[in-house]
């Protein structure tokens, strides 16, 4: 059956801070381990008040050092902002203090405004444009080293950090497929070019080193409570935070509310339902049959499951729900319960 993970932004949620955000983090992927996620990814972010993973090498340190077997990782680093040696330091570092449990997301865009670019890397040679050349000379620092090798990541170099690229367009799915990586697409906030970007990768997939046969991860958002209406008021957290992303004024994650009305505008519904449609919010039956219909029209691998949730308890019980739902979605697609399309090794798909 499709693997499940978590893609946590560590929202900071009105009335609290950053300190509560990344406490709250842990806890979340303690619990995600417990039931059986598989991977726990923390997202780059940049002058977003309501999202603390900004410095998000240091965030995975944090959720890898509290946990004991989930693979943890970057959904994504966003390389545009960074020299990739560092990047190969940093998760060098971390894959020699983790071994076998860190994962390396990429994505292409800066995860911020323009102006906020500016000031994390001012020169900016490159851009997204760099972004094969940048993924390239990244790969080429966790090789083995060669004698007379005059850059070297210390760690990092002839470590096992598997590389996924991300993305919500064609290009990365066209990277990813000619580098032979697996590929994961930004469907819970970007379906647009989903179904495109999955064909196109698998249809171009060339194998490599690291992988074998074409692996795509979805992202989702996931509001699973006791019952739909009380799914429903989970979901207007994330409503209002997209509401207000669109309008220029992000902010922290506020409570959610009885009614979106007289918070958007028909036109801002509209945006958002199109945006959001990669989304199931409801009751535990709700969930499984809206979450069986997407597996099988996409045929995805794994499902990365995210949930901007206000109320910490709420948002365990949402994960605690869906992780109860992997058995009865493996048996309706055809799979075995405990079974899996990745490989044995823990990292890598073949």
């Amino acid at each position: 059956m499709p693997l499940l993970s978590v893609l946590d932004l560590s929202p900071i949620t009105q009335g609290a801070d950053a300190s509560t955000a990344f406490r709250n983090t842990l806890d979340l992927a303690r619990h995600a381990e417990r039931w059986g996620y598989h991977r726990y990814w923390l997202a780059e972010h940049h002058n977003m008040t309501g999202i603390a993973s900004a410095a998000t090498a240091v965030v995975i340190g944090h959720v890898a050092g509290g946990t004991s077997t989930i693979r943890v990782g970057s959904g994504g680093i966003m390389l545009p902002n960074h020299a990739p040696l560092v990047i190969a330091e940093q998760f060098g570092t971390l894959a020699s203090l983790y071994p076998g449990r860190i994962d390396l997301g990429l994505g292409r865009a800066p995860g911020t405004d323009q102006r906020t670019a500016q000031a994390l890397r001012r020169t900016l040679m490159g851009g997204p444009d760099s972004f094969p050349e940048d993924v390239l000379e990244l790969q080429s620092y966790f090789r083995p080293a060669v004698p007379g090798q005059a850059v070297r990541a210390v760690p990092g170099a002839g470590l096992d950090v598997p590389i996924w690229l991300l993305g919500s367009s064609l290009f990365s799915a066209q990277l990813a497929a000619a580098l032979g990586l697996p590929f994961a697409f930004a469907s819970h906030f970007a379906p647009d070019h989903m179904r495109s970007a999955i064909d196109l990768y698998r249809s171009q997939f060339r194998p490599s080193e690291a992988l074998a046969r074409p692996y795509v991860m979805l992202g989702v958002n996931v509001f699973a409570a006791d019952t739909d209406a009380e799914a429903r008021r989970l979901f207007t957290s994330l409503q209002q935070q997209f509401v207000n992303l669109m309008r220029g004024t992000p902010g922290l994650l506020q409570p959610p509310v009885d009614s979106m009305e007289g918070r958007w505008t028909e036109l801002d519904r509209a945006r958002l339902e199109h945006m959001m449609s990669c989304s199931f919010v409801g009751a535990p039956d709700t969930v499984r049959q809206g979450l069986e219909g997407f597996l099988r029209r996409t045929g995805a691998d794994e499902l990365m499951v995210t949930a901007q949730i206000y109320d910490h308890a709420a948002r365990l019980r949402s994960f605690e729900i869906v992780a109860g739902l992997r058995d009865s979605l493996g048996a309706a697609l055809g799979t075995a319960p405990g079974a899996s399309r990745e490989a044995a090794h823990p990292g890598r798909t073949v």
